[in-house]
């Protein structure tokens, strides 16, 4: 069995084993909140220490930054688009959940195992766009479509991204390798011990999220989200992987950065808009599968 293959069948394990354990009541909801709590602001931004902490910022990383707003932007407006007939909150709760991906907790797990910490380097800088992406554009989106009054809070986004810890580690370590700053080896050794606790838990927890069941009426939206999503996605992602001149990692990231599954940020949008909970959670839950599906199918065909 190829490692690709290998670190699929870990990935599925330790997620069933979360899906498992949620069954059982052995873990519930209120403790995957706990769990994600403790992935997002401690484990999530000690891999990040440890994997920044030696970059050497180039061109063709700065790049996956801004390809990741701009892509992001490009399905925002598709989403408007597509959507534009659709009453108000239908339309911005799809559109809302159209741009971002969840780089964290879905592909850090994978790209940790495949590609190691190089690997990590190129999706954590197009994660920094991405996050741009999630905290402002989509935040924007959802408020803006939420009610007839419209009143987008520039301070409530300013607090949501400041309030994100890994996106302010991605920031800080980022500008510590600009201009020429080194942590000391203490902490590095603390968070490399820390850090190798994220896969594990970033599965464990899709696993306690995961979902099967929806309603049929969802069905029609359902399908047609997922096909802008991921049409767009691997068409662009495979056009952009064939014809760009940068070394293999950098297109690995980008086609498998447009194929991700959605923001776990736009649950909780949804509760504070008062969208259609039950539907953004079902078709978060379906990305997941389907991404997962994808992403082992391609990495057989194409590495």
């Amino acid at each position: 069995m190829s490692s690709f293959n290998s670190q699929f069948l870990y990935s599925i394990t330790i997620i069933l084993l979360g899906y498992i354990l949620k069954r059982t009541n052995l873990l519930q909801q209120k403790d995957g909140e706990a769990l994600a709590r403790i992935i997002f602001n401690i484990t999530m931004p000690c891999l990040i220490i440890v994997t920044f902490s030696s970059i050497k910022i180039d061109g063709s990383l700065i790049l996956l930054l801004v390809i990741g707003i701009v892509y992001g932007l490009l399905l925002a407006a598709v989403g408007v688009f597509v959507f534009r007939k659709d009453e108000r909150k239908v339309k911005g709760m799809l559109t809302m959940m159209i741009p971002g991906f969840n780089i964290g907790m879905f592909a850090y797990p994978l790209v940790e195992g495949i590609w190691g910490k190089e690997g990590l380097k190129y999706f954590g800088m197009f994660d920094v766009g991405n996050a741009f992406v999630i905290f402002v554009l989509c935040y924007v989106i959802g408020s803006y479509y939420s009610g007839d009054d419209i009143d987008i809070e520039f301070k409530k986004i300013l607090y949501k991204v400041l309030k994100s810890m890994p996106l302010l580690t991605y920031v800080i370590i980022c500008l510590f390798a600009i201009i020429g700053i080194h942590l000391p080896s203490y902490v590095l050794d603390v968070s490399g011990i820390i850090s190798k606790a994220n896969m594990p838990l970033s599965l464990l927890l899709l696993g306690v999220y995961l979902n099967f069941s929806f309603q049929k009426s969802y069905l029609k939206k359902i399908i047609m989200f997922l096909s802008i999503r991921y049409v767009i996605g691997l068409g662009v992602g495979l056009a952009l992987f064939f014809l760009l001149p940068f070394e293999d990692m950098f297109r690995y990231t980008i086609l498998v950065c447009f194929i991700l599954p959605v923001a776990g940020s736009v649950l909780p949008y949804a509760v504070e808009f008062k969208y259609d909970q039950k539907f953004v959670g079902t078709v978060s839950n379906m990305t997941i599968l389907l991404s997962f599906l994808l992403l082992w199918g391609m990495t057989n065909i194409l590495m």
